[in-house]
């Protein structure tokens, strides 16, 4: 962080604690949900999910060499592979908008493409296999066929579409002289190291497991009922790769990695949370904006209610499944359909602590540029759902 960044936060810290009017009772219950917010992140997400997820980016960005991930997630890779591996990413991480955020970083500043990054960006939180079986089982399968069908596709089309808006940036990455390591020096193979990889996606995906519901099926709850043990299994064998296949200087440059991503996005990942929570709340408890306030906007299926409900969507913080129950009152609320899956298709890949996160990743206008695809193109999808079930 940079001298200038440092005094803008300050400046924004003495603004806030000198004019907010904590004496106003709905003030001071916004500012107490955005601590149960935080509190309730830091209880479901970090341990599960969020410090998984980091080691993950760490091993990404020290163990997989630049080559490999050039090769298939580089802005000269073969456009079918990079996209069609980065658009079904959500099927294999069910995470949630931030615990995605280490893993987009890690390959990103390893040299992959800003189409293929940003496809994997938005489709590791939103081509979640459970949650889409959830949608059409609870909200009705017209609303979970439309919502797995729109995410790849918007997966695909919010890749391309950022690697050729910023094609002169990408070929200038690209332009930069990469260090490719010596595959030789590390005394392991390619399949050792996917190997060691794959565990560590498996732990994020059992330790974050969710909870079914009282309908879903029996695999799904025996799953769940064993995933600790599955959980710390895998932990052994982790722990066993670690002393067989890694030398103690790699083990270091691993946790020195993964520490740097927790320095850069944790600060702005808490900001976030606390910033929405703060505005929207956590699901039935009322903060800043009243939840009645957004039901009363999205009736219809007019361009402003789908344009209302994916802005909302993208502002407001979903943890994994969590869209589903909150959707079911919005629609028991009024809710129009087409505004029900312009949410859907904005809300679970975007989140203002994700914002914050990517820009500071990215940059701002590229991050501008990825919310406005997603916001633009949830919107356009939810007036065509909405006249077609009409």
């Amino acid at each position: 962080m940079n001298e200038r960044t440092k005094l803008f936060w300050l400046i924004v810290l003495f603004l806030g604690a000198y004019f907010i009017p904590w004496a106003d009772p709905a003030v001071r219950q916004a500012g107490f949900e955005a601590f149960m917010m935080l509190q309730e992140y830091a209880r479901e997400h970090v341990l599960t999910c969020l410090i998984p997820a980091f080691f993950i980016a760490g091993a990404i960005a020290v163990f997989i060499s630049q080559a490999a991930v050039l090769k298939y997630f580089g802005a000269g890779a073969k456009k079918v592979l990079a996209y069609s591996v980065a658009s079904i990413s959500g099927t294999v991480l069910a995470v949630c908008s931030c615990t995605v955020l280490p893993l987009f970083a890690g390959i990103y500043t390893r040299g992959a493409g800003i189409g293929p990054a940003t496809a994997f960006l938005y489709s590791g939180p939103a081509i979640n296999v459970l949650a889409i079986v959830m949608t059409a089982r609870i909200l009705g399968w017209q609303l979970g066929l439309a919502r797995a069908v729109g995410a790849i596709i918007f997966a695909i089309v919010t890749g391309l579409l950022m690697a050729f808006i910023f094609r002169k940036d990408d070929a200038n990455r690209m332009a930069g002289s990469f260090h490719l390591p010596d595959e030789g020096e590390k005394g392991r193979s390619l399949t050792q190291d996917a190997l060691f990889l794959l565990v560590m996606v498996l732990i994020l995906v059992f330790a974050a497991f969710a909870k079914p519901g009282a309908e879903d099926a029996g695999l799904w709850k025996a799953i769940f009922a064993s995933k600790w043990i599955i959980t710390v299994g895998l932990l052994l064998i982790l722990a066993w790769m670690l002393k067989a296949w890694f030398k103690k200087d790699e083990i270091t440059s691993w946790v020195d990695a993964t520490w740097d991503f927790v320095k850069q996005i944790t600060p702005l990942l808490a900001i976030g949370v606390l910033a929405a929570g703060f505005l929207l709340g956590r699901p039935g408890h009322p903060a800043l904006i009243p939840e009645h306030y957004i039901a009363s906007l999205v009736g219809g299926n007019s361009i402003w209610a789908n344009l209302f409900a994916s802005v909302a969507g993208a502002l407001m913080y979903f943890a994994t499944l969590t869209e589903i129950p909150i959707l079911q009152g919005l629609l028991g609320s009024g809710m129009g359909k087409g505004p029900a899956l312009a949410l859907l298709l904005a809300g679970p890949a975007l989140s203002l602590p994700n914002m914050i996160v990517i820009a500071g990743v990215l940059g701002v206008k590229k991050t501008a540029v990825f919310v406005a695809i997603v916001v633009i193109m949830s919107t356009i999808a939810g007036m065509i759902y909405g006249t077609w079930l009409a």
